[in-house]
Order: C-alpha cells, then sequence, then structure tokens
C-alpha cells in the first residue's frame, strides 16, 4: 500500500534574485501607463504597505522575507528528506511556456524520463523589456546558461493516469514539452527552492500541469502571452474572453481521486501544491496595487483547521477576482490531504511582494 506526504509551498521568482530587486515588480505595476495616478503616492496606500515600502523602498522588507521563505523551504526539504520518496508529484502551473494558442489542457502529466532546466537563462520579469537592469544575476552567483538535470519516473506517472481515467478523469500526457525543452517556471522554481543550500536533489518527479491561465492567454495571433496589469499587449485582446481552467470542485476531486490511486500503488509519493496564492497583479479589486490579504487569511483559517474541503466550494469568480488564480494546485492538493489539519504551517502575507505565501507539511 502506498504512502503520501502532502508538502505545500510557493514558486514565487523574486527568491532568484538579490533583495534590492524584490520589490520591483511593483515598481514596474507603479510605471505602468494604465496604474491609478493616486496609487504612485504612497502616502494614499494602506498602511502595511506603507510600513513594508519603508524608508529604503522595500530593502529591509525584502531581506526579511527572504529569511522566512527559505527557513520555510528548509524544513519542507527536511520533511522530505525524512519522508524518502520514491518520487515526488509536483501541481505546478504553466505561464504560456510549454501550452500556448495550440492547445491549453486542464491537466497533463509529464512522463518524462529526463528533465532539464536552465532557470537563469530569462531576465526577471520585471527586467523584461528593460535593458536598463543590465545583467541582475542570481543570490547563488551562478552561470546564466547553469543546468540542472532531474529524473522522472515514468512507471509511477503512467500508473496514477491510469488511475485517475478509471475514476472519470480524462488526463492528458506528454512524454516531451511542446514549445519549452525546460520544465516551466513552477516545476523548475520548486526544484530549485528546495535545493537552496545546493546539496543536490535526488528524488525522482512527476510534473503534474494544472491550468491556471486559460482565461488570460492572450490569443491575438501575434506571439500571444498571458495578460497581466503590466502587459500592454492586453490592449490588443480578442472580443471573445477565453475559457476557463478547472473548477475548485474539479481539482478538489482530482486530488481526492489521486491519494486512492497512491495508496493503491506500491510507492511512496510526496505530492507538492506549489503556487503562491494571492497575486497583486491579479487582484484587480485593488487595481493591482497589492495581494487580496483578507481573502488569503480565510483560507489559511481553513487550512489550520482542517477545513480545505472548503476551498472546493470557491467559485472562478470569487477565486479569480482574489487574484488566487493559481490556488489551483493547493486546492488538488487540499483533495490529497482532506480533513487533516497540517504538523506544520505558515503563512506570509505581503503587500509590496505581489503575492502572499503559505507553506504546510501534512
Amino acid at each position: 500500500m502506498g504512502e503520501v506526504l502532502g508538502l505545500g509551498l510557493t514558486h514565487y521568482p523574486g527568491l532568484f534574485y538579490p533583495d534590492q530587486f524584490m520589490a520591483h515588480l511593483m515598481l514596474r505595476v507603479l510605471d505602468s501607463p494604465r496604474a491609478d495616478p493616486r496609487d504612485r503616492d504612497p502616502v494614499n496606500w494602506p498602511g502595511g504597505m506603507r510600513l513594508e515600502w519603508g524608508e529604503d523602498k522595500g530593502l529591509t522588507a525584502a531581506r526579511n522575507h527572504r529569511d522566512g521563505q527559505v527557513r520555510a523551504f528548509r524544513r519542507i526539504r527536511a520533511a522530505l528528506d525524512e519522508f524518502q520518496p520514491d518520487c515526488v508529484l509536483i501541481f505546478g502551473d504553466d505561464q504560456y511556456e510549454n501550452f500556448k494558442e495550440d492547445i491549453i489542457p486542464p491537466f497533463c502529466v509529464f512522463l518524462s524520463e529526463e528533465m532539464v532546466t536552465r532557470p537563469f537563462a530569462q531576465p526577471p520579469p520585471f527586467a523584461r523589456g528593460k535593458p536598463e537592469y543590465g545583467e541582475i544575476g542570481n543570490v547563488w552567483d551562478e552561470a546564466a546558461d547553469k543546468e540542472f538535470h532531474y529524473r522522472g519516473h515514468r512507471e509511477a506517472g503512467t500508473f496514477i493516469v491510469n488511475r485517475l481515467v478509471d475514476s472519470g478523469f480524462d488526463i492528458g500526457f506528454a512524454y516531451r514539452g511542446l514549445h519549452r525543452e525546460t520544465l516551466a517556471h513552477a516545476f523548475e522554481n520548486t526544484l530549485i527552492y528546495l535545493d537552496y543550500d545546493r546539496r543536490g536533489f535526488p528524488y525522482p518527479i512527476v510534473p503534474f500541469h494544472v491550468n491556471c491561465y486559460s482565461k488570460r492567454v492572450l490569443p491575438t495571433g501575434k506571439g500571444g502571452g498571458i495578460r497581466y496589469f503590466t502587459d500592454d499587449r492586453a490592449a490588443g485582446d480578442s472580443a471573445v474572453v477565453p475559457p476557463n481552467g478547472p473548477t475548485p470542485k474539479r481539482c478538489f476531486e482530482l486530488g481526492k481521486a489521486l491519494r486512492q490511486a497512491i495508496q493503491q500503488s506500491p510507492w511512496r509519493i510526496a505530492v507538492m501544491g506549489s503556487s503562491s496564492w494571492s497575486h497583486a497583479t491579479l487582484t484587480e479589486k485593488h487595481r493591482y496595487l497589492y495581494p487580496d490579504i483578507e481573502a488569503d487569511h480565510v483560507l489559511y483559517r481553513q487550512l489550520v483547521e482542517g477545513r480545505q474541503a472548503e476551498w472546493s466550494e470557491l467559485s472562478l469568480d470569487t477565486l479569480e477576482g482574489s487574484g488566487q488564480h493559481e490556488l489551483r494546485n493547493w486546492i488538488c492538493l487540499a483533495g490529497v490531504v482532506s480533513g487533516q489539519k497540517p504538523r506544520y504551517s505558515e503563512f506570509f502575507p505581503t503587500y509590496i511582494f505581489n503575492s502572499d505565501k503559505c507553506y504546510a507539511i501534512f
């Protein structure tokens, strides 16, 4: 009989870069021509946001934010090492990386034998199209072309797909990338942070794509992309809004079916839900300035009390209205650990670092 370890974490890109650049995505939001002029003056910000910004434009807050994230990642990694899984299944999203206009499946399991990532090959999101940032580098001082290699677990992935299909889920699968040779950033960031101290990552992985963003993919025929507040390509949107991704209920039900599949397997499998929660750049109700911290606090209370099943009742309008698009990855995990209280959890709300972060061990 298989065993399950549940882990929740983030793949927040800001941890890649030196602390002085962590708040620069917010600066880009403020520089956007679509920003509300009143938001450019900190006097109009919420008090907690002004406090984080401080006198050094978020530098001190960035150091504290990083310290908390790194501590949490080390704790997650310690639990993983203690469990010694046969493989690690990661629920993650794709942001116009592997899935584009030709196909955007609701779910897709990668059955590759080996996966390669080059996480430092692209400039950070806030620096794209901004040559004045120059070579920012990364906090590990590693080369831009450095490659990380990971083993897959095709046997476990195939078993899971078959069991989910038997349970009524029509799951896509792929043996190689479509538009991208390397893993999407949700997976590669997760793996990089789990090896923050560079001890190596010995466990085979099964990346499990969840479509969190299809409604925000730009079907322009001009290179497309994800519709963010900072993305001026949104001006060329089609009049027809793209279809929705999977509902919270479907994600939760999939997680429950996955748990049954793992229990029927011969493997010890760690299941990860990887994402931040509310994103400022997706939260229209706050003019894309800061995350929906209040809504995330509600979710966190439900998490620590073992009431994650309530997440399955969220409507898409509520989820996406709070900028919680990527929470689908955590909702899949919630189905796996339904009814359990985490033995460790930590919540990191923030106004200026784009997204609230949460960590949990079940």
